[in-house]
């Protein structure tokens, strides 16, 4: 017999759970504790259960018959309730918790426990707030390629073609992360490759023949502006060729000077993982000169404008520009790629024991450690000869000398 308001208001607590029928499933179960909760007993798929409909009185009579009526109708299109409201639940959680905002901050969160660089970190965050004001509120399952492209546009529109293209990138990182997370289903940056404006490649200035790289070294040692940090290091940019940041970071942990060893740690490798280089007597004798001048320095390249920081990428540029050399001519960068290019020429050399000291190597860790062994000791009679053609330019302005007959390696 159905239930009356006034029937359920004088049901009263006792010893033990007990139930009253209102008709069709629907039953309210009153607990010991005086609570009053409806509940609806069904079979789905062959088996019996319960569901959970609200608790009385928030969740009065009529409601309450309200909703076994919902249950019924999804009963009868072969849904279970429960399933149902679970997904529900899902779908609201999803419009309010898994926004675009939410999920790329934790993408950036395992970004740093994955140990990713803090220069790379920082990218990633300033290309993300760049979409937060139009994406960020927006949950991860409603934005499609269309909304995506209008953001993409705006950037364009200011003439930062290379921008809107790493948004696209970075934007469907945090996508792929939702899909690997289960909070989404596709990315839809993918439909957008080809709709943006491709930018211009420039790769960085290189003097990359034996005369103008000569001329560098020329000027490099000839420059007597700036403070000595900056003309060491651009010293030894010539002489060691590393990236600017594993240089210009360095710290004097990482030197042993005795055995003539660099080891750069991993969170300053482009490819995250400790890369050792050999130093030559020239760059041991700059950086024992260095030392001598601020024993008490953790830094090898201390700023003298910012205290506990190293010199910065763009003060190594404006030397280069100060000595007469323009953007288009060579970057702090380009001695990697002089290195590169002069030491394959001379025919000296093996192709893979350069990669290796420029670090070039693949990710495979058999092929990585085989290149450490077995290029050790050319490496290290390449860096003596290296710098030692570098000497003999600035002592006596000789230039780089290039094998005539075939390769010894």
């Amino acid at each position: 017999m159905p239930l009356s308001d006034i029937q359920i208001r004088n049901l009263k607590p006792e010893s033990k759970p007990y139930r009253r029928s209102d008709g069709g499933g629907l039953f309210l179960e009153v607990r010991p504790v005086g609570s009053k909760l409806w509940r609806m007993a069904y079979r789905f798929d062959g088996k019996q259960k319960l569901l959970a409909i609200g608790t009385y009185p928030e969740t009065g009579l009529a409601v309450a018959r309200e909703r076994r009526l919902e249950a019924k109708g999804l009963l009868s299109d072969g849904i279970d309730p429960n399933v149902h409201i679970r997904a529900e639940k899902a779908r609201h959680r999803a419009l309010s918790e898994d926004t675009f905002a939410n999920i790329a901050a934790e993408l950036i969160a395992k970004g740093e426990k994955d140990g990713l660089s803090q220069r790379t970190l920082d990218k990633k965050r300033w290309v993300i707030d760049l979409a937060l004001p139009d994406l960020g509120k927006r949950p991860i399952t409603e934005i499609d390629a269309a909304e995506i492209l209008k953001v993409l546009r705006k950037v364009e529109a200011k003439g930062n073609y290379e921008t809107a293209r790493r948004m696209r990138s970075t934007i469907g990182q945090v996508f792929r992360y939702a899909i690997a997370t289960a909070r989404a289903s596709n990315d839809p940056t993918f439909g957008l490759k080809g709709a943006l404006i491709v930018p211009r490649t420039s790769h960085m200035a290189a003097l990359t023949d034996r005369d103008g790289f000569a001329g560098l070294v020329k000027a490099i040692w000839a420059y007597d502006a700036g403070t000595p940090e900056t003309r060491a290091a651009l010293k030894l940019m010539a002489i060691l060729y590393p990236r600017p940041g594993e240089l210009r970071q360095a710290r004097w942990a990482e030197f042993d000077l005795e055995a003539g060893v660099w080891t750069i740690p991993k969170e300053r490798m482009k490819m995250r993982r400790e890369h050792v280089k050999p130093l030559p007597p020239q760059a041991i004798e700059i950086l024992k000169e260095l030392r001598a001048l601020k024993p008490e320095s953790d830094l090898v390249f201390a700023s003298a404008w910012v205290p506990g920081k190293p010199i910065s990428e763009n003060t190594l540029n404006t030397a280069l520009r100060r000595m007469g050399f323009t953007k288009e001519e060579c970057t702090s960068h380009g001695f990697r790629a002089s290195a590169s290019s002069l030491l394959n020429e001379s025919g000296k050399w093996s192709p893979d024991a350069i990669e290796a000291e420029l670090a070039h190597i693949g990710k495979d860790e058999v092929r990585r450690a085989y290149h450490r062994s077995k290029y050790w000791e050319e490496r290290v009679r390449m860096a003596d000869w290296w710098a030692s053609e570098i000497e003999s330019i600035v002592n006596t302005g000789a230039n780089l000398t290039c094998s005539d007959t075939e390769s010894g390696y």
